[in-house]
């Protein structure tokens, strides 16, 4: 793999962080996951969006602006083989004493690096997979895309030891995210989401589902979505860059849905699986969509 390092693009075994990186010692940066399609990185603006929005929230200064970062991402995607690629950009306040309260005058270590994207095999998308539930014990700022992931990865976890593939979580009553995702249901032929706040990392995929649905005329919702509501969902579908829409076809060991198309992926699923890869393959490949 070949990255970007603080300038310079490298083999990923060249690069080198100092013990004294923030990112290191506190976990003190942002990051960004982008999915990239034929080598053409998508939705692009929005991820660079998002990225300064969680730069600004930590205060941390801006490396690049739009165009170089665009320029940085492209330039990565060419140096490595593969055609469909999964791009982080990881950006932290670099290497200082270690001082809790944010220092002055320190450079930020940027990296950005690649890998094959790994999408849903047709399996998962036929069959759903299995998700628990548990109380959303992770900090206030979700909105933040932080690389102080410990939470994520203990729930993660714990989903993966129950034989899930994600932890669905709930806060106060009411559905937040999963783990690594955002999460959609359908109750009475209705899909519902619950609305961006402080609690939820604000999804790329989660917009485009949403943009879908309304172009399509599928009665949809933003509101809160609470735990009895998500128990007795007719359907449950996670989104995110890398698992795009997947069905969740069991919570807590119970298929979701009732009667025939209990434990199965469906109808909604189904529709919007369709709408989205339509949206890959025509609209999002085309020049003014990256």
């Amino acid at each position: 793999m070949t990255v970007f390092f603080n300038g310079e693009m490298m083999p990923i075994g060249m690069a080198r962080v100092s013990v004294l990186d923030r990112g290191f010692m506190f976990g003190d940066g942002v990051y960004e996951f982008i999915p990239v399609y034929s080598r053409r990185p998508f939705r692009l603006a929005e991820h660079i969006s998002r990225l300064k929005a969680s730069l600004a929230a930590v205060e941390l200064a801006n490396p690049h602006d739009d165009a170089r970062w665009g320029e940085i991402i492209r330039k990565v995607i060419a140096a490595n083989p593969w055609e469909d690629q999964g791009v982080y950009l990881q950006v932290t306040r670099g290497a200082a004493p270690r001082e809790h309260a944010f220092p002055k005058g320190v450079k930020p270590t940027v990296l950005v690096s690649t890998g094959a994207l790994s999408t849903p095999p047709r399996e998962l998308v036929d069959k759903g997979v299995a998700a628990i539930t548990h109380q959303d014990f992770r900090w206030l700022r979700c909105d933040i895309k932080s690389i102080s992931l410990l939470a994520s990865c203990m729930l993660k976890s714990l989903a993966v030891k129950l034989g899930a593939t994600e932890a669905i979580l709930l806060r106060d009553g009411f559905l937040t995210e999963a783990a690594a995702c955002n999460v959609m249901i359908v109750s009475g032929g209705t899909v519902l989401a619950p609305p961006k706040s402080h609690l939820m990392l604000p999804g790329i995929t989660y917009d485009v589902v949403l943009e879908l649905l309304e172009n399509s005329g599928v009665r949809h919702a933003v509101r809160p979505v609470t735990e009895a509501e998500l128990r007795a969902a007719d359907e449950i579908w996670l989104t995110s860059s890398s698992k795009e829409v997947l069905p969740v076809t069991t919570l807590d060991g119970l298929p979701v849905g009732s009667g025939a198309s209990a434990g199965k992926p469906g109808p909604g699923f189904r529709r919007v699986h369709a709408l989205y890869q339509e949206y890959k393959t025509t609209v999002m490949r085309s020049a003014g969509h990256v």
